[in-house]
C-alpha cells in the first residue's frame, strides 16, 4: 500500500538474477504513478536510475527500510557488466562506458558524465584504483580513496554502474565488457587515444565519442588554487635585479617533475616563470597539471613512433618555441627525440632530466639497466641537450642508493624525489652558472 511504501515495510519485487543490482523491476504502482520514461528489457520495465538512490538500493539488495545506512553501495564486477551489456544488447539498447580518476568530484565531472549518459541507455563508469592514480598523477594523489570515489559516482543519477580497475589503462576492461559506446573527455581525437585502448575498442566494435571538457574545471585546478592561496607571491626580480627565467616545459607522462617545479616557483625557491607547457599526450598527468595551474598548454600530435616526433609535430614545436622565445626549454619526462635543427636553434638552452648517473645508462630503461647490472647506487642527472642522446654537459647530479629488494618502480620513485629537488635548483642558479638565456 501507499502507507507501507512510505514507511519502507514492503517486500521488494523479485529481481532477475542475471541483472546488476541497480536495475529494478518496477512494481505496478510505480509503473502507473511515475511518468518518467522507462526502458523495456526482456518484457519488464526497468528504471535505469531511480530518483531515490536509497530506495533503488534497498529494492536491489532486498531491503525495504530507508533508514538503513546510505553508505552501502554496489560495486559492479566484470561479470555484472558483461551481463548488463548482454541484456541491453538483446533489447536493442546501448551501453555507454567511460573511465577516469575522478579524484575530487566537481561540476566538470558531473556535466561530462551527464552528457556521456545521454549517448546511450545505461552507463558504466570505471574508476582508477588508488595505485593507478598514484602511477598516473604522482605520489601526492589520489586525494580521495578509491572506495569513496566509487561511492560518490554511484550516487549520481546519470551513472548506472561503477567498477574499479587497477591498471594504468583500461584496455583489459574494454576487452571484457565490449561496450557499445566509449566516451572520452578532453583534447583528443580518435587518433590520439592510447593505441592499445583504441585497438580494443575497434575489436569490440565500440563507437568512440569524444566529449569536450568544461573549461577551468579539474581536480588539479582545485588543488593548485588551494596551493596558490597558501603560498606567498613570487618576487618580480631576484637579488641581482634579474627577471624570472622564462620557461617552456615539455612533458609526456605523469608530470611529477613539472608539479615539483611549479611548487618550487610558487614557494620562491626557483626564480622562474612557466610561459607554456607542451605535450604529446593530452590525457597525461602533465597536461592536467598544466591546465590546473593555468599554464598555457599546447598539444602536438607526435605520430605513432613512440621514440620520435613526426615531422609535422617538429615543425609545430619549432613554431611554438620560436614565437615564445623562452630562456630555457625543460624536458620533464618528454619521451621523444627532438630534431637536430630545433636543438641547434636553442644552443645550451634545452635541459633534460635523466634517471641515472650519466654517462652510465643512457637512453630508456635506465633504472632497470642499473638494477640488472647489479649497481649499488644510481641517481639522476640534469644535463644540456645535444644531438647525441644523453651526452650534453652535465649541470648537476644526485646519488640514490639501490636497496635490497628494489624493483624498477620503487627505485625510480626514490630517484624522482631527488629530481624534484635538483631541477628547480639548477634553473634557479641558471644565470649564476653563466648559462645563456634568450636575447632581449
Amino acid at each position: 500500500t501507499e502507507s507501507n511504501r512510505r514507511h519502507g515495510d514492503f517486500q521488494s519485487p523479485a529481481l532477475p538474477t542475471e541483472l546488476p543490482s541497480h536495475f529494478l523491476a518496477e512494481p505496478e504502482w510505480k509503473q502507473r504513478n511515475d511518468t518518467r520514461a522507462t526502458e523495456k528489457i526482456g518484457g519488464l520495465n526497468f528504471f535505469l536510475r531511480d530518483r531515490k538512490p536509497w530506495l533503488a538500493r534497498r529494492l536491489a539488495f532486498g531491503h525495504g527500510n530507508p533508514s538503513m545506512a546510505d553508505s552501502e553501495f554496489h560495486l559492479s564486477s566484470v561479470e555484472d557488466l558483461q551481463r548488463l551489456r548482454s541484456k541491453l544488447d538483446r533489447a536493442g539498447l546501448k551501453l555507454v562506458f567511460t573511465n577516469g580518476c575522478f579524484d575530487l568530484l566537481h561540476t566538470g565531472h558531473v556535466r561530462y558524465l551527464r552528457q556521456a549518459r545521454g549517448l546511450g541507455d545505461a552507463m558504466v563508469v570505471a574508476v582508477n584504483s588508488d595505485a593507478s592514480v598514484k602511477a598516473l598523477k604522482g605520489p601526492s594523489r589520489p586525494v580521495t580513496p578509491e572506495s569513496e570515489r566509487a561511492e560518490l559516482l554511484a550516487e549520481l543519477r546519470c551513472v548506472d554502474a561503477v567498477t574499479i580497475f587497477a591498471d594504468a589503462r583500461v584496455t583489459d576492461l574494454i576487452t571484457q565488457v565490449r561496450p557499445h559506446i566509449y566516451a572520452k573527455g578532453g583534447d583528443y581525437t580518435v587518433d590520439s587515444l592510447d593505441p592499445d585502448e583504441r585497438a580494443a575498442l575497434e575489436k569490440a566494435g565500440s563507437e568512440i565519442c569524444i566529449l569536450p571538457l568544461v573549461p577551468g574545471r579539474s581536480t588539479t585546478t582545485i588543488l593548485q588554487k588551494l596551493a596558490d592561496e597558501a603560498a606567498p607571491p613570487a618576487p618580480a626580480t631576484d637579488a641581482d635585479g634579474n627577471p624570472p627565467l622564462r620557461l617552456v616545459v615539455l612533458g609526456s607522462s605523469r608530470g611529477s617533475n613539472f608539479q615539483a617545479l611549479l611548487g618550487a616557483i610558487q614557494a620562491g625557491n626557483c626564480h622562474a616563470k612557466v610561459e607554456m607547457a607542451i605535450t604529446d599526450t593530452p590525457d597525461s598527468g602533465f597536461a592536467e597539471i598544466a591546465r590546473g595551474a593555468g599554464v598555457a598548454l599546447e598539444t602536438v600530435d607526435a605520430g605513432p613512433n613512440p621514440l620520435r616526433t613526426a615531422p609535422a609535430a617538429q615543425d609545430r614545436l619549432m613554431e611554438l618555441l620560436t614565437q615564445t622565445q623562452p630562456d630555457v626549454i625543460v624536458l620533464a619526462g618528454y619521451l621523444r627525440i627532438l630534431r637536430s635543427d630545433l636543438i641547434a636553434a636553442f644552443p645550451d638552452r634545452i635541459v633534460n632530466v635523466h634517471p641515472s648517473l650519466l654517462p652510465a645508462y643512457k637512453g630508456r630503461n635506465a633504472v632497470q639497466a642499473a638494477l640488472d647490472a647489479g649497481e649499488l647506487e644510481t641517481g639522476c642527472t640534469i644535463h644540456l641537450v645535444t644531438e647525441e642522446i644523453d651526452a650534453g654537459r652535465i649541470l648537476a647530479q644526485e646519488k640514490v642508493p639501490i636497496q635490497i629488494g628494489d624493483d624498477a618502480a620503487v627505485l625510480h620513485a626514490r630517484i624522482q624525489e631527488k629530481e624534484h629537488q635538483v631541477l628547480p635548483r639548477v634553473l634557479h642558479e641558471w644565470r649564476q652558472q653563466g648559462l645563456p638565456v634568450a636575447s632581449v
